[in-house]
């Protein structure tokens, strides 16, 4: 059922993002609806969250160039291809990685190790990959 998925995939945002106390909060879209399948305990994304992330991935060379618009505040994009997007503003950021079925986000406080984020959100965006998903 749709529930026991997002239950399932929820716990796999736990044990793989979350855990490694560099995610401050992640989340799953369907790409095919933008609908969210999966969040962290406590965040909502909102629908602009999800449309800035989209355009971000429909036209990375903007997302370079402009930056991207994103809780309010212009985030300077370090990377944007058709797998990953980099988006950082001053001490914190977000990483989101696209696969055929889903764009998975993880965000990064201050007081935590962006590499360690970055390298956590693309190993579950591989993980997704080799599932086809």
């Amino acid at each position: 059922t749709p529930t026991q998925k997002m239950n399932v995939l929820s716990g796999l945002l736990q044990d793989s993002l979350i855990s490694t106390g560099h995610v401050e909060c992640c989340t799953i879209i369907k790409r095919s609806d933008g609908s969210i399948v999966a969040t962290s305990i406590g965040y909502e994304p909102t629908g602009e969250q999800v449309t800035a992330l989209q355009r971000a991935f429909e036209d990375s060379m903007a997302a370079r160039t402009q930056g991207i618009r994103f809780n309010g505040s212009l985030y300077k994009c370090v990377r944007a291809d058709k797998t990953s997007v980099y988006a950082k503003k001053e001490g914190s950021g977000f990483v989101a990685v696209q696969t055929s079925s889903y764009i998975v986000y993880g965000s990064y406080s201050s007081s935590m190790f962006p590499s360690v984020c970055v390298e956590a959100v693309e190993k579950l965006g591989e993980y997704f990959r080799e599932k086809k998903k």
